[in-house]
């Protein structure tokens, strides 16, 4: 400084810290008033009030409502508030180094159980909401279906995909088997384990894979 006074680095730790201890506290009241009083009982201020913060903190860290409860599905779905895509989380990792295509696929329909076990519950709050969550989950669905995407590509770069096979058209499909209305009518309609689940949409997918016999003409 101009009088010779050193200049005080400023430490911003301590106030990310404080930013991160505050979201936390707001997806946990947001989680727990969403499954205590309902979707659409659970306000902004109510949130706020119970994370012990500003609503103005609230709006700034997640622009709203929709904005909250998507916050609260993404940290759902990973199981933590990590900053780490999903494509480069160990589970998916692990998948995609793996070779033996029986085990690859046995080991993705154990990472979509997981997902499943996480996520079904909050699922089935939602789709009870009606249209004010649509956008929420039409966007989960979009990024769901990324992701399943790339794993098919995955399997088409390493030569696992027959030469008559669709990528496009085998996302899709995987995409179907691998959503949570199908993991929420086996389990919770017809009463399937999550071990039988995850057992039945590995075969599934495996059997997806195979060769089509050629058509008569």
């Amino acid at each position: 400084m101009a009088d010779g006074t050193p200049r005080r680095s400023y430490n911003s730790e301590g106030r990310r810290e404080a930013a991160r201890r505050n979201r936390a506290a707001v997806l946990a009241a947001c989680r727990e008033l969403l499954f205590q009083d309902g979707y659409h009982a659970t306000t902004v201020r109510a949130v706020a009030e119970r994370a012990g913060v500003s609503a103005e903190t609230v709006y700034k860290s997640f622009g709203g409502k929709p904005g909250l409860v998507k916050a609260l599905w993404d940290i759902t779905l990973a199981g933590d508030d990590e900053p780490v895509p999903m494509g480069d989380r160990p589970q998916i990792q692990e998948i995609l180094r793996t070779g033996e295509l029986s085990t690859k696929l046995r080991l993705y329909g154990a990472y979509v159980r997981g997902i499943h076990e996480r996520v079904t519950p909050l699922f089935a709050l939602l789709t009870q909401a009606g249209p004010d969550v649509g956008e929420v989950l039409e966007t989960a669905e979009r990024e769901r279906l990324t992701g399943v995407t790339a794993f098919v590509t995955h399997l088409d770069e390493t030569g696992t995909l027959g030469p008559d096979t669709d990528p496009a058209h085998l996302a899709d499909a995987f995409w179907a088997l691998t959503g949570p209305q199908l993991y929420t009518q086996l389990t919770a309609g017809r009463g399937w384990s999550a071990d039988t689940y995850e057992e039945w949409l590995a075969d599934t997918l495996t059997a997806a894979l195979a060769p089509r016999p050629l058509r008569k003409r």
